[in-house]
This record gives structure tokens, C-alpha cells and sequence, in this order.
């Protein structure tokens, strides 16, 4: 009897020293603070025509885009990070190669909470382009922008509401915006003749939603409204696009995007942009802890 009793506790006191044991590796684990996102697509379209009655011309297209997405969370600290970068062109018959894609968008959104959803923050955005841009419908093409020309800087102070990672809303009410343009395109997209950088206070307000609207769909939408203090007072810019993702399966996703700008500094004329495509794509999340 008494060996038994002494075997119940030996067996006993191994359980709980190996339960105790897993409780404080378990406690000790270090909790990520960065998480990383990387998503990685190569789009291919092509059509062809040989004799065809009612006409078309041989075409083909290409776009890459890479995006990343750094976010940082540790106590009352939130810090996101996205960078959008993408390039595309086409050939088509008896045009030549056009681009058709080309874009470099960096975001940073800076928040210390003050309560479950709300944070004081501070955004900061830059984007710009690679090459240069012709319109296409003059003959000859015509010289419409170039590398860094134009380019936009915007950062300032705010409020942000953040439900999640899927959906926040940023308000920036002293939001400072500066445009470089070189001297070529001096006079061009809000800067003024003789000059090449251009500097403006406004309101400014940026939003994203992403959800996903049935299995293998995601869709997501972002939206920045600019209004400047100092010139064209109640005048809006409007930078709205939608990005909708298709599963197929691991490797192979379909994308269509669309993006609506309202930009008088840029054009007097509504700016639309959609982009739809098959093509390869290579997705990683890795969670880091310093």
C-alpha cells in the first residue's frame, strides 16, 4: 500500500512539474512585435488576330507589383506601414510599346492610443513615378511627366480610428503637402511658373476597408480627400481605388483594379484607371520580435 501511495505521488509531482514547466515556457515566449507581409503578382495578357473579319490588333501586356506591409504593435503603440510599388507596359501593333502601369507609394501611419479605437497619430506619404509619361493621342506622343516629376509629400498630425487592421479612418486637419516638379514641367501640376517645388496646408482625410466579399474574393478599398488652405479654398482632390482579389489557387490569383482621381492640379478632367488581369502570385507573412 505504501508503495503504491508513493508511486501515485511521484507520478503526481512529475505531471505538475511538466505542467508548471510548459506554463512558463509558454509565458516566457516572446510576444512578435513587427509583422510582415509581402505580396508579390506578375500579370500577362495577350491577344492575337490573323484574318479576323471584323478587325483587331495584335497586343500584348505585362504588370508587376510588388507590395509590402511592415506594421508595428507593442503596448500603446501602433505604427503601419504599406509600400505600393508597381510597373506595366503593352505593345500593341503599329503603336509600339506604351506604359500602361507605373507607380511608387510610400505610407506611414503613426499611432499612441488613447482609448480602444482612437490614437494620436501622424501620417506621412510619399509617391512618385519611375519613367517617363507621353500622352499618347498627340502626334507625335507628347512629354507629360518623368521621373520624380511629379512627386508628393505629405505628413502631418491627426487622429486616427482604427478598428482593425481591415478598417481605419485617419482626420489630419494641419496636413503639409509639398509637389516637385523639375524645371521642364515648372507651371505644371499646381506648382508655380518659375518654380519647382510647391508647398500647401490643408485638411487632409484617408480611409481603408478590406473585407471579403465571398470565398476565394477580397476586396479592398482606400480613399485619400485633400483640401488645401491656401489655394483653391473648398476645392476637394479625390484618390479612391479598389483592388479585388481572386483565388484560384496558391500560386495563380486574378486581379482587377480600379482608381478614380478628382486632381485639377494635375487635370481639369476625372481620371480613371483599371487594370484586370491572370497572372502569378507569390504571398509571405512572417511575425518578428524585435
Amino acid at each position: 500500500m505504501k508503495k503504491a501511495v508513493i508511486l501515485l505521488l511521484t507520478l503526481f509531482s512529475i505531471h505538475f512539474s511538466a505542467q508548471n514547466t510548459k506554463t512558463k515556457a509558454k509565458e516566457e515566449l516572446p510576444t512578435p512585435k513587427w509583422s510582415i507581409l509581402g505580396k508579390f503578382s506578375f500579370l500577362f495578357n495577350q491577344s492575337s488576330f490573323s484574318n479576323w473579319a471584323s478587325g483587331g490588333q495584335n497586343t500584348i501586356a505585362s504588370n508587376i507589383s510588388v507590395n509590402y506591409d511592415f506594421n508595428y504593435k507593442k503596448d500603446n503603440v501602433n505604427w503601419d506601414n504599406i509600400l505600393k510599388t508597381g510597373y506595366g507596359i503593352s505593345h500593341v501593333s503599329n503603336s509600339g510599346l506604351q506604359k500602361t502601369d507605373d507607380r511608387f507609394e510610400l505610407n506611414s501611419l503613426f499611432g499612441y492610443s488613447t482609448s480602444k479605437y482612437w490614437f494620436l497619430s501622424f501620417l506621412t506619404n510619399f509617391k512618385t513615378q519611375y519613367s517617363d509619361g507621353f500622352n499618347y493621342s498627340s502626334d507625335p506622343k507628347e512629354l507629360v511627366s518623368e521621373f520624380f516629376s511629379p512627386a508628393y509629400l505629405t505628413f502631418g498630425p491627426g487622429m486616427l480610428w482604427k478598428k482593425s487592421d481591415k478598417l481605419n479612418v485617419n482626420i489630419a486637419p494641419a496636413t503639409a503637402r509639398y509637389i516637385f516638379v523639375s524645371e521642364q514641367f515648372s507651371g505644371d501640376f499646381g506648382v508655380e511658373e518659375g518654380k519647382t517645388i510647391s508647398l500647401g496646408l490643408g485638411f487632409n482625410l484617408s480611409g481603408l476597408y478590406k473585407f471579403t466579399l465571398m470565398e476565394n474574393i477580397e476586396m479592398e478599398n482606400t480613399l485619400t480627400m485633400y483640401s488645401d488652405y491656401l489655394a483653391n479654398v473648398g476645392n476637394i482632390d479625390i484618390d479612391y481605388q479598389t483592388n479585388i482579389n481572386f483565388k484560384v489557387n496558391e500560386s495563380i490569383k486574378m486581379q482587377m483594379t480600379f482608381q478614380t482621381i478628382i486632381d485639377d492640379n494635375s487635370s481639369s478632367k476625372v481620371q480613371f484607371r483599371e487594370l484586370f488581369g491572370l497572372g502569378v502570385n507569390y504571398n509571405f507573412h512572417e511575425k518578428v520580435t524585435y
